[in-house]
């Protein structure tokens, strides 16, 4: 006898109670459960689809809003709702920024730190991403480039996108009339894009395949036509080689030039830079003794680094040696290498150890999304009087202050930085210190 065919999944009327830290809608149905609910707002009254579970609940599909809320406004992008990059665009401008900001409450309630202070959000306007990472997708008749459909590895091909600064949006077009022609690009592939400093867009593509002559002649005439300062391009996650180099592709951090390696990641924005490396100064001892130093972890290529330079000698450590050469070399050239003492150091698999960070003023960290787990421990076992963390998850953000609040750390400042407009992703500086011996 066949199996019957399964049953089809009813929808469900909830009423969204608030929006999680992933943007989704979150309801309590009336057995009990949890829905996640993407595209619907606190207070709507909705029929959701519930699908997979996740957590300890489900993901839903909205099917129909029955009351909408009051703070849903006219997304400004076609693509809202199909493509991955942005969550919440239906959202008045007022209480989504309320949200993000409290994401780092929340967090900061999670480590320990109820009372911590939060800064009003630092912005980001439409139209300011200087970076864009592209998935590229041979399809018929040519290639789609964009982002990922929410949830999937399908291509949204971009026709218009309001985050990103004109003058990388304007280069899609050409591009992908440029993909469609080369052989190395057989199925799939990417394009990532920094907007250097009034210099033109630095270009990388990875291919699925090895570009042969007719392929390298194509991109030299691309870059030469659109006035790229560099091309690169490399096959797989292989070392980026560069084809065409017009003039240096620099980028300029407190006034020093650097020449970044191709793909290499720098802030988003120049105003979300500007606004952590502010929050990153401010939260610095105020007085600084004339031989002090700060120990800076997952420095980059220097996006803080000479900045804190002005202030004290900076022993930065970076895993990538690219990166790290980057800033050595900068730093060489502007005359820093007594201010500043860069070390090619994977903190993950070889975290300093207490004894190395002893006698440093402050640390200052800006780890990747999934935090520093190897390094705090002996963060906190060393106990430099200010710990600076530059987050981009306060998911783990909560996790990594919880062990600075059990080593006696408070918390003295927190600036969330919106710089990833209408998205659930958040930038933060937070600034923790402990206690000075004979008072508070």
């Amino acid at each position: 006898m066949a199996d019957a065919a399964p049953r089809a999944v009813r929808p469900t009327t909830v009423r969204i109670a608030r929006i999680g830290a992933d943007g989704d809608g979150i309801a309590e149905t009336d057995d009990g459960g949890t829905l996640y609910v993407p595209f619907a707002l606190p207070g709507e009254l909705v029929s959701a689809v519930p699908g997979a579970k996740r957590g300890e609940g489900r993901a839903a599909a909205l099917e129909a809003l029955t009351e909408p809320s009051a703070e849903r406004v006219s997304p400004p992008c076609q693509h809202f709702g199909a493509c991955g990059g942005c969550s919440v665009q239906h959202w008045a401008d007022a209480p989504y920024i309320a949200w993000k900001s409290g994401l780092l409450a929340a967090a900061l309630r999670r480590a320990g730190y109820p009372d911590a202070p939060v800064a009003q959000a630092a912005r980001t306007p439409p139209g300011a991403r200087r970076r864009m990472d592209l998935a590229l997708r041979r399809v018929p008749g040519g290639v789609a480039a964009g982002l990922h459909r929410a949830g999937s590895d399908a291509v949204i091909d971009l026709a218009e996108c309001p985050v990103l600064h004109p003058a990388l949006f304007r280069l899609i077009a050409p591009l992908r009339a440029l993909l469609a022609r080369l052989r190395a690009l057989r199925r799939a592939g990417s394009a990532v894009v920094n907007l250097r400093d009034g210099d033109g867009a630095d270009l990388l593509l990875r291919f699925d395949a090895e570009p042969d002559i007719d392929d390298r002649n194509r991109l030299i005439e691309f870059a030469r036509a659109h006035a790229l300062p560099r091309l690169s391009v490399a096959v797989g996650q292989g070392a980026p080689e560069t084809v065409c180099a017009l003039r240096p592709a620099t980028l300029t951090l407190a006034g020093v030039p650097v020449s970044p390696p191709a793909g290499a990641f720098l802030q988003a924005s120049r105003e979300g830079e500007a606004a952590l490396t502010a929050a990153v100064l401010a939260g610095l001892p105020e007085t600084l003794p004339p031989r002090a130093r700060i120990a800076e972890l997952y420095a980059g290529i220097g996006t803080f680094t000479f900045a804190m330079a002005a202030r004290a000698r900076v022993a930065a450590f970076e895993a990538d040696p690219a990166a790290i050469g980057a800033l050595r070399t900068a730093a060489n050239r502007a005359g820093l290498a007594g201010r500043i003492e860069p070390a090619c150091r994977d903190l993950a698999r070889q975290p300093l150890s207490a004894k190395e960070l002893a006698g440093f003023a402050a640390v200052v960290l800006d780890p990747p999304r999934a935090g520093a787990p190897a390094q705090m421990p002996a963060i906190a076992e060393a106990k430099p009087p200010t710990v600076v963390y530059v987050s981009c998850n306060p998911a783990t953000l909560a996790r990594d202050a919880a062990v600075l609040r059990a080593a006696g750390y408070g918390a003295s400042a927190a600036t969330p930085v919106d710089q990833f407009l209408w998205s659930a992703r958040l930038e933060s500086v937070a600034v923790f210190r402990l206690p000075r011996k004979g008072g508070r």
